[in-house]
């Protein structure tokens, strides 16, 4: 056995907990601190509110609300210079995962100085960060836990920045922040983690003991809540259970790391706007189909687990069993479930596979089974 094992040193888990957040960031001597976020978590009050909390502690606050989704490397160097000019010695995350990997690199390259172009790529960052607390307000993409940022570049490519100094000091969860969240984004971002789960157990390059623990509970919890917050939205103990899960999935996909649903899905973010956890949940079926011949006996194990009341008479059935709970779940979500319904066309498969085989193909090399272009193409088009 050969692994190794990375994760954030402090997880605080406390509905309403973002009133703590001037005492965790004294904690870490933070005396100005830059809240990284977006408009849409400014209009829900939450910026003003972790502003008051750092008030609170005497820490002055500064808010950098420009974030866009699949960040462009042109707004995150532009939180860098905004976050030099206000004097920041720590940084807030604070939203979904496009504010918290925009949090991660200002961090970064506040303290080194070191072009954000430069960070690209695997463990290029030099030097230490400030001071960084990460502040989820989606159930999903892991990335408070996580030392990968994935940004976008001018031409509209999917670019990584990997480096464990990206690893925040403290992931703060409150469920509060996501009673408000949308069905849509609910159910998206709650997909898109239970993808991690399931590519994180069944890695084929770094999976581990540790990460196949992490990824076995998040699977649970997110699969038994989901369909409870669809219901009831405003149920607290459901969401606070899909944080969790969502946060335990991250921590298992960043060691284990994820496959070719991931690199599919990065294409429909890029070209067509489709959000991450979406474009994740579009292309799931298929990949998991294809992957299949080599790993039925994990996606049956996988599935036991996600349904629990029910009983498989071979791991062929519980397996696809599994893929066809996460169709279900991705229709009942009422999130479009055709490639058609987001903008793709049959003429854009081939660039799309593509890019899929030789810009993203790190993520290729640690599905379950080899995937050739061709095959992208093909599992493209079965739901087109």
């Amino acid at each position: 056995m050969n692994f190794n094992f990375l994760a954030t040193p402090r997880i605080v888990c406390q509905s309403g907990g973002l009133g703590q957040l001037g005492s965790l960031a004294q904690g870490l001597s933070v005396r100005r601190a830059f809240v990284i976020t977006d408009p849409g978590i400014v209009a829900c009050g939450f910026a003003a509110q972790a502003l008051a909390a750092l008030a609170a502690a005497g820490i002055v606050g500064e808010i950098f609300d420009k974030v866009q989704a699949d960040p462009p490397i042109a707004v995150v160097e532009a939180a860098v210079e905004a976050a030099r000019a206000f004097g920041a010695d720590g940084v807030i995350g604070l939203g979904g995962g496009s504010s918290l990997d925009t949090a991660k690199v200002v961090a970064a390259a506040v303290a080194t100085g070191q072009p954000v172009a430069d960070m690209i790529g695997t463990d290029r960052v030099t030097g230490q960060r400030l001071p960084l607390i990460q502040v989820p307000t989606t159930a999903g993409t892991g990335s408070e836990v996580t030392w990968v940022s994935v940004l976008t570049s001018d031409s509209h490519e999917k670019k990584a920045v990997y480096a464990v100094q990206l690893l925040p000091d403290i992931a703060l969860l409150d469920a509060k922040l996501t009673l408000g969240m949308p069905r849509a984004i609910t159910a998206a971002t709650a997909l898109d983690a239970m993808v991690h789960a399931i590519e994180a157990a069944t890695s084929r390059t770094r999976k581990n003991p540790i990460s196949d623990g992490l990824a076995d509970k998040a699977l649970v919890l997110l699969g038994q809540n989901l369909p409870i917050v669809l219901d009831t939205p405003t149920d607290l103990a459901a969401r606070e259970a899909m944080l969790l899960g969502a946060t335990l999935a991250g921590m298992a996909f960043i060691n284990a790391s994820v496959g070719a649903i991931h690199a599919l899905s990065y294409p429909l973010g890029t070209g067509f706007h489709v959000p991450h956890g979406h474009a994740n949940a579009l292309v799931a079926g298929p990949v998991l189909r294809f992957n299949l011949p080599v790993a039925e006996a994990e996606y049956a194990r996988l599935s036991r687990l996600l349904l629990p009341a029910r009983h498989f008479n071979s791991d062929a059935a519980a397996a696809l069993a599994l893929i066809e709970e996460m169709e279900r779940m991705l229709k009942a979500s009422g999130l479009k479930t055709r490639l058609s319904e987001v903008g793709v066309t049959e003429a854009d498969l081939p660039g799309m596979a593509n890019e899929v085989v030789t810009g993203i193909s790190r993520l290729l090399a640690t599905n379950p089974r080899d995937m050739t272009e061709m095959d992208v193409a093909a599992l493209y088009r079965e739901v087109l």
